[in-house]
């Protein structure tokens, strides 16, 4: 997400470092623009968070501008039991979080995962709810909206 709003690539800016470079820009240099938003798209039961291994029978990522999937998914791959359930990551980039919502709202109605379960019915969800909407939420955000909203 920072890669969008600064378009710096900061796995290589660590690679460099790591390396012994240096950075090619002071902190001052880095400019923020526009609003980014990540889903990550789990392979588990969206209500009660289990995994849902098995194997994907029709993967479409979205697309579009403003738009990244970053996943190793594809249809015919098997999720396995074993390892984190995390198929992939949607991350919009907007001029403002409005856009950014919009874009994020249609990218997930674009996805499609079948052949096992996955959260994106949750991330739909929440990018019409209007605490979300509104910003300003904390990392209890989730816990909460999921105690008014038993399903």
């Amino acid at each position: 997400m920072t890669e969008m709003v600064t378009g710096i690539d900061i796995v290589a800016m660590q690679i460099r470092i790591a390396a012994g470079e240096k950075l090619p820009f002071a902190q001052r240099n880095i400019m923020m623009r526009g609003h980014s938003i990540e889903c990550r798209i789990n392979a588990e039961d969206p209500v009660k968070f289990t995994p849902s291994p098995g194997r994907i029978t029709m993967w479409h990522p979205p697309g579009g501008p403003g738009v990244r999937v970053d996943s190793h998914a594809y249809t015919n791959y098997f999720v396995p039991p074993n390892y984190d359930s995390m198929i992939g990551k949607i991350i919009v980039h907007g001029d403002t979080r409005e856009q950014a919502l919009a874009r994020m709202r249609i990218a997930l109605s674009e996805t499609v995962v079948e052949g096992i379960q996955t959260n994106i019915p949750l991330h739909r969800e929440l990018m019409v709810d209007a605490k979300f909407i509104e910003g300003g939420t904390s990392i209890h955000y989730l816990e909460g909206w999921m105690s008014q909203h038993k399903r």
